[in-house]
């Protein structure tokens, strides 16, 4: 006798899928996205890119390594929910402190199993992002036609400025280096440490403990911080952090400050919402992508040295490279669909790219960038 629904994933086009509920009960609205990663679903869950974003998992085996809290990018889950293939095992992996399950329940965050995720993601990619609400009620009672007009009532991504309700409220200091075997993460190197400010649009963990390794003494600002406040800390280079939201909309305030800084002549490096701000900053425009870039197998092509990178990536805008201005160089390109992944100025040691080159999670192809920022600050300190 096949079992009840507990829970309920509803589209915006009428479109339903029924599954198995797990984590947290209720009911949330949402972006739907696809993530091709096959491991770091916790690193997933708790990017802060993936605010009022519903992640649909490609790899069928979600939750066989538990959870830790030493796999946290923020201090709670950022993604309104999930979608697998099959529901959740028992954990089987010597990090692991709790089961995904227990803890999206803990954490308040919604989850569904027993979907199609081939045909979802399918429809993800033909039609684009949808608008969704996902429910869990254990009893199985669902409004259909409610989720559906809510999923079609909800404003969306665009025009939305999410990186406000994921920045720090107050600045503090990260003096915390990469993860180390057995277990524990390193300390940041000794000798005189570059002065570095971060600008927390939706800062990862791991991408702060990359720039700490690299030989920077942090100091995390909230994403409204003005450029008074930032050069009142004599930053020796300023990093524009990930994030999530329209970064037009967060540009309305972030851009002015980066014009701001882009005329002292600082090194300024930016990462995803980051890049996408700086190139706003920079007279650039950014766009809504249909589905976006979710994973950690993405090839990215260097254009200045032909090398190919597989990077790890989260967005749904992308930065227009046909409206990138003189002195301004495309420095990096998807080799999927050819949008733009990199730019740096011509004349100063301004850069930044799409991707997400700590590698929480993904490969580590990348990790040469923070040692470039590194050097442009040693060149500057010169």
């Amino acid at each position: 006798m096949p079992q009840k629904p507990t829970a309920c994933l509803a589209l915006a086009d009428g479109t339903v899928f029924y599954g198995q509920g797990f984590g947290a009960t209720g009911e949330v609205v949402a972006e739907l996205v696809f993530n091709t990663a096959m491991t770091g679903y916790q690193e997933i869950m708790t990017d802060p890119s993936y605010a009022s974003q519903i992640v649909t998992f490609t790899f069928p085996h979600i939750g066989n390594t538990g959870v830790t809290a030493q796999d946290d990018e923020a201090a709670d889950p950022v993604a309104s929910g999930i979608v697998v293939k099959w529901d959740p095992t028992e954990p089987s992996n010597w990090r692991a402190t709790a089961d995904l399950v227990a803890w999206m329940e803990r954490r308040g965050r919604i989850g569904i199993g027993g979907i199609d995720t081939r045909r979802l993601t399918r429809a993800i990619r033909q039609q684009g992002s949808p608008h969704v609400v996902l429910a869990h009620d254990p009893q199985g009672n669902f409004d259909i036609a409610a989720m559906v007009a809510r999923a079609r009532g909800w404003q969306g991504l665009v025009g939305l400025d999410l990186a406000k309700e994921v920045t720090t409220r107050q600045s503090y200091r990260w003096d915390e280096g990469l993860w180390e075997w057995p277990g524990q993460f390193g300390a940041i190197p000794e000798q005189k440490p570059f002065r570095v400010v971060a600008l927390d649009y939706g800062a990862k963990r791991n991408i702060l403990r990359s720039l700490a390794q690299s030989g920077a003494e942090v100091t995390v600002l909230p994403a409204t911080a003005t450029a008074e406040e930032v050069l009142a800390h004599d930053p020796e280079g300023v990093f524009l952090s990930n994030g999530p939201g329209d970064p037009a909309a967060t540009g309305a305030y972030a851009v002015p400050m980066i014009r701001d800084l882009l005329d002292r002549d600082l090194p300024i490096f930016g990462i995803c919402l980051g890049h996408q701000m700086l190139a706003l900053a920079l007279g650039a425009k950014t766009i809504k992508m249909n589905h976006g870039h979710h994973g950690a197998n993405h090839p990215v092509k260097d254009m200045e040295t032909g090398k190919v990178e597989i990077t790890s990536m989260n967005h749904g805008f992308a930065v227009d490279a046909q409206t990138l201005p003189e002195g301004v160089i495309e420095t990096h390109v998807s080799l999927f669909d050819g949008s733009n992944c990199g730019l740096r100025m011509a004349e100063k040691p301004v850069f930044s790219v799409q991707y997400h080159p700590e590698a929480s999670p993904g490969p580590q192809d990348s990790a040469y960038l923070f040692d470039r920022f590194a050097e442009a600050m040693r060149a500057r300190r010169a």
